[in-house]
């Protein structure tokens, strides 16, 4: 039974305290009695709180706790970027180990695919005491409905304690699915994990009210424990080929495949040269740009540096370059080694994306532009005169390094 709310009519007495309470102007009065309008109200309470003769009664339906203490292990879905097993997965393996190690159970990597087994090595030596592997023709390219299909049933069958995986593109699609099979919380975009040893309880940590607080989220009642992480906000640990863990096969029937949907193919998108989330060096550009025609020079410093392009929602928002190069809350979250913002403010929802990053150097003609808070180095000026002179200057340095090393 869904969650629902109701007047008792024998009971109203038409005194409109409900109306008076109700926040969201969602009860009227109708024969002298009151009347709420369900797609008005959020079943937030005040009605029936302040009603002296309990003719508002809001059912709720019962919510089964689970046994957790047959839960265990912190599992890590593993996911693949153009055949190769994704950072963001390596940093999560990295994560594990510590909750793991609060927690005293195992890492468990749970990995699909075709023909993946040699690539299931690599995850024991960066940190998985355990790998389950199901491998078929049919789980080549990733299709939702299948892996969450699988990896429900995996979940049923081995019931780990936690589950978490990359707040990418993929990941997103595939947890949610998985989280409503199974009946389970799910936390999204996670910036932080911890373990409350008391209670066994992950604790999640995320942006919320568009980033102005952070908000700690817990399933107490629920298993697995599942959470989708941001890259570049974990740390992935360094490769230890002494490591040595166990590797499972499992073997899964067709029926767990959706016959109905078939891969055609994969398009990727040419719109930058170098991967936003691997960059070493990224060069952003705000509001402070103006217009789409001003990002060449953006694009021209970047090009000389070998760095990635950047941008600040606004700039997507507007048009001027495609969402895949958003920095920030709700786009992707970065931590390169240099970071340029050029003509972008640092609202906290753009800072969420960046502020890991080991240097950050802002440019910007507003003294009292929040980025200069977070930037290592700060240039107050007009961009439109000082990046085409950083570019011209980091032209003629490269040239000069490179014609030396030549005559050597």
């Amino acid at each position: 039974m869904r969650e629902a709310i109701k007047v008792i009519v024998e009971k109203c007495v038409g005194c409109q305290l409900c109306v008076k309470a109700c926040p969201f102007s969602a009860i009227t009065m109708v024969d002298e009695k009151a009347v709420i309008d369900l797609t008005q109200c959020t079943l937030c309470g005040a009605c029936k709180d302040v009603c002296k003769f309990d003719a508002i009664v809001i059912f709720k339906p019962h919510i089964a706790k689970v046994d957790t203490s047959s839960y265990k292990d912190v599992w890590v879905f593993v996911e693949r970027e153009r055949g190769k097993i994704a950072g963001a997965s390596y940093e999560l393996l990295g994560k594990a180990r510590e909750l793991a190690r609060d927690l005293g159970s195992k890492v468990v990597a749970v990995f699909l695919g075709h023909k993946i087994r040699e690539a299931a090595e690599s995850l024991i030596f960066k940190g998985a005491d355990k790998v389950i592997l199901v491998q078929r023709q049919e789980l080549d390219h990733y299709i939702s409905e299948n892996y969450a299909h699988i990896l429900a049933h995996l979940i049923a069958k081995y019931k780990p304690e936690v589950f978490l995986a990359g707040a990418t593109t993929t990941g997103r699609s595939l947890v949610s699915r998985i989280a409503v099979r199974i009946h389970t919380g799910l936390t999204a975009d996670c910036t932080g994990l911890d373990i409350d040893k008391e209670n066994r309880l992950l604790v999640q940590t995320r942006p919320a009210f568009g980033g102005n607080i952070m908000a700690q989220i817990i399933s107490p009642n629920h298993r697995p424990q599942m959470a989708t992480v941001r890259h570049k906000v974990m740390k992935e640990l360094e490769e230890d080929t002494s490591r040595r863990g166990e590797i499972v096969e499992e073997v899964i029937d067709s029926k767990f495949l959706d016959e109905r949907i078939q891969f055609i193919k994969f398009i990727q998108e040419e719109a930058s040269t170098v991967n936003l989330s691997e960059a070493d060096i990224i060069i952003s550009g705000g509001r402070g740009l103006q217009e789409a025609k001003n990002f060449a020079l953006i694009e021209e410093f970047a090009h000389t540096l070998g760095a990635a392009v950047g941008a600040s929602r606004a700039a997507v928002d507007n048009g001027w370059i495609p969402y895949s190069h958003q920095v920030g809350q709700t786009g992707r979250t970065v931590a390169p080694k240099m970071y340029v913002a050029c003509g972008i403010s640092g609202q906290i929802q753009h800072l969420v994306g960046m502020q890991s990053s080991k240097i950050i150097v802002a440019i910007n003609k507003d003294p009292d532009a929040p980025i200069f808070k977070v930037a290592n180095y700060g240039i107050v000026g007009d961009l439109f005169t000082i990046i085409p002179l950083l570019t011209k200057k980091f032209k003629n340095a490269l040239h000069q390094k490179q014609f030396i090393t030549n005559t050597e």
